[in-house]
């Protein structure tokens, strides 16, 4: 029956004509397939979630601000910059079709992220009594609630807690967080963000504080010399990585090419409620001469972490505190980091040196177990960097390399070559050594950790032909020691892509995709033999979607995911199909927007991942195996763009079994409802 009205709800999507599109934007990433992917792209949801909602003046843009768009290349940030300097400000978004190399989807992207404004340029001086007066500010908060009872709410009797505390959450089940922001043009930015995740204790028990998560921030920048100061929490990136990166920017292989040869972002504000990947301190970016600037950070903050006999054995990132062994772990360490960059930005050169040094007050040191012999160990880190960037003709060559206190090399090194602005052909190689040690880097690679690790990329994107781009690469890579579940030194593999975007009419827009990975990996057979084999994962990927009018937009996905080892041993299929679509009412400024998917995977290892239209600041991306459903109605109310409601209800439904998860999420049943609210004002 359900598989009935998502088909009806697919073919009536066809012939509704009274609906209002989602964000273009969203479409870049919207194809995760990976775990991995999909925690790096949801912090890179939530920057440019803010960026979207408070777009750029497309007629006072800089080129700090363009380089922010990590789907724009340097060649058309170079373009946009001088096509406005040669015909004066842009009176409508249709002018970025003369803009030479803007292909129709790099220019749906970007559409989201300016508005045409006036051409004057804000002073670079900040007159501190107009700042109360001038200013923008908005409160926004969101609720999460579950219409289902997970194990860990469950009453359970004391003899029963006293021997297994950790069968019950502290807390409540519902999610909640409040963000409130002010700014004043873009200069000043004032913050606090707090959040409590479901299970954890709301003003009660060991939170008597309210919220478990609070993050302030003060962010100052481009007046006079003083190119940004933050004070609070903060982000810190530069180089491509090898040294410190704490989220500002991160590189997918499938990204555009024309952007993976850009720098890090520097020193920027904090606005997530990401509870890991952050700075707490002070730091700040000073303009020494017309091309050189000086950068310098401090950071004192408590982490969670496993402390055992006064060793740290494990780092707990999850930022979870719902069980008596997560309050165990919390806040157990401090953690204090130092450092600085020097930048100097030429016409054809682009240079930069980075030193951080890490210290932890008590000594690092894992459970030993074969794979993790050279993780990072010690009380101690320091690391230093170099990275460039030399622009010669069409050719641009740049990279990073770096130490550690040790001596090992990490280096990252690309060589980008342009034959015309539609197109480009990138070759990456890296090499990390497998004792290269760091806490706070980030960088371009297979492997989670920062070493034990050298390949090869080759790739290559054009959009040649004007209603199709083309988007394809290779990555080798080696991994000299072994791995976390490959259990053998020196094993290889190979990453593949291809994907055609083709756009007949702007209304229109279809993608295909097909993804190869082969990466070892152990096999334990039936008679409890444990081998290495090569894993093969295959997908295909296709979406389509369609927007005839400014009120009207569907989107339809399919995938088919195989996986198995070599020579098809132990092989698992899976795939889904999915629909959105959505209406704006005509007599209430109201949006609603409908969702349905049905799955079918034959084990956890074809699980597919799928993308459902969500809340402000909040990527939906969930991961499903098995066989069933998933259904999502999505309702927005909006006055005047200062006072917004949104609610989303979602429910999946399983064919295949009684109850859904183990432990503490175990869930009687087969299906999972949930209700989300959110609230924001501006004024």
């Amino acid at each position: 029956m359900l598989i009935r009205v998502f088909i009806v709800c697919v073919l009536a999507s066809y012939t509704v004509v009274n609906l209002q599109a989602q964000s273009n934007w969203i479409e870049w990433k919207e194809d995760v397939s990976e775990a991995e992917e999909m925690s790096g792209w949801q912090e890179q949801y939530e920057f440019l979630s803010e960026l979207a909602e408070h777009p750029f003046n497309i007629n006072t843009i800089t080129k700090e601000q363009l380089e922010q768009l990590p789907f724009l290349s340097d060649k058309i940030i170079e373009n946009i910059l001088y096509y406005i300097y040669k015909y004066g400000p842009m009176v409508s978004k249709k002018e970025l079709l003369g803009i030479e190399g803007m292909d129709w989807q790099t220019r749906r992207f970007l559409e989201d992220f300016i508005y045409i404004g006036a051409s004057d340029k804000e002073e670079d001086k900040v007159y501190w009594k107009n700042v109360l007066k001038y200013n923008k500010q908005e409160l926004l908060t969101r609720v999460d609630i579950p219409l289902y009872m997970k194990s860990g709410y469950a009453d359970h009797s004391e003899e029963v807690l006293e021997k297994y505390p950790n069968r019950k959450y502290y807390g409540n089940p519902v999610y909640h967080n409040l963000r409130y922001r002010f700014q004043y043009r873009n200069q000043l930015y004032m913050g606090l963000t707090a959040e409590k995740d479901a299970g954890e204790p709301f003003f009660c028990k060991y939170n008597k504080k309210g919220y478990d998560f609070y993050s302030a921030y003060f962010f100052l920048q481009d007046v006079k010399k003083l190119k940004s100061l933050a004070i609070g929490n903060y982000r810190v990136s530069f180089g491509y990585g090898l040294v410190i990166n704490t989220g500002g920017f991160s590189f997918g292989k499938s990204g555009s090419l024309g952007t993976m040869n850009r720098f890090g972002r520097g020193i920027a504000k904090y606005t997530s409620t990401d509870e890991n990947n952050y700075l707490q301190g002070i730091a700040a970016t000073y303009k020494l001469k017309k091309r050189w600037t000086l950068s310098a950070f401090y950071s004192f903050r408590k982490k969670d972490a496993r402390v055992e006999d006064m060793f740290i054995r494990s780092l707990k990132t999850d930022g979870f505190h719902r069980l008596k062994k997560d309050m165990e772990k919390k806040n157990m360490i401090n953690n204090q980091l130092i450092g600085s960059n020097l930048t100097y930005n030429g016409k054809t050169v682009e240079l930069g040196l980075t030193g951080v040094y890490t210290v932890f007050n008590k000594v690092l040191n894992p459970d030993l177990r074969p794979y993790n012999l050279y993780y990072p160990r010690g009380k101690y880190f320091f690391n230093i960097g170099t990275n460039y960037k030399f622009f010669l003709h069409k050719f641009i060559f740049s990279g990073e390399t770096a130490f550690d206190k040790s001596g090992k090399i990490a280096t990252l090194n690309m060589l980008s070559y342009s034959p015309a602005v539609h197109t480009s052909l990138l070759l990456i190689n890296r090499y990390y050594d497998k004792r290269y040690q760091v806490i706070h880097a980030n960088a371009f690679g297979e492997n989670s950790q920062l070493q034990n690790e050298t390949g090869v990329y080759i790739g290559l994107e054009s959009s040649y032909l004007r209603k199709l781009k083309i988007l394809c690469y290779a990555d080798f890579f080696h991994f000299v020691y072994r791995r976390y579940q490959v259990d053998r030194d020196h094993t290889s593999g190979i990453d593949g892509l291809f994907q055609l975007s083709y756009s007949p009419i702007n209304s229109l827009v279809m993608l295909i995709k097909y993804s190869h990975k082969n990466k070892a990996k152990n096999y334990t057979s039936d008679s409890d033999g444990k081998y290495v084999l090569p894993y093969i994962r295959q997908r295909i990927h296709y979406q389509l979607s369609y927007k005839p009018c400014e009120i009207f937009w569907l989107k339809t996905a399919a995938e088919y995911v195989c996986t198995s080892y070599y020579k098809n041993v132990n092989s698992s299929n899976g795939g889904f199909v999915n629909g959105t679509l959505g209406t704006k009412l005509s007599f209430i400024p109201m949006q609603i927007s409908c969702s349905g998917a049905w799955f079918h995977t034959q084990s956890y290892d074809s699980r597919i991942y799928m993308y459902e239209p969500g809340l402000l600041y909040a990527f939906s991306m969930s991961s499903f195996y098995g066989r069933g459903s998933r259904w999502a109605v999505n309702l927005k109310y909006s006055y005047k763009d200062r006072f917004i409601i949104q609610g989303k209800w979602g429910i999946t439904c399983y064919n295949d079994r009684d109850k859904i998860s183990s432990g503490t999420e175990e869930i009687q049943g087969n299906r999972k409802a949930d209700l989300q609210l959110q609230l924001k004002v501006k004024w």
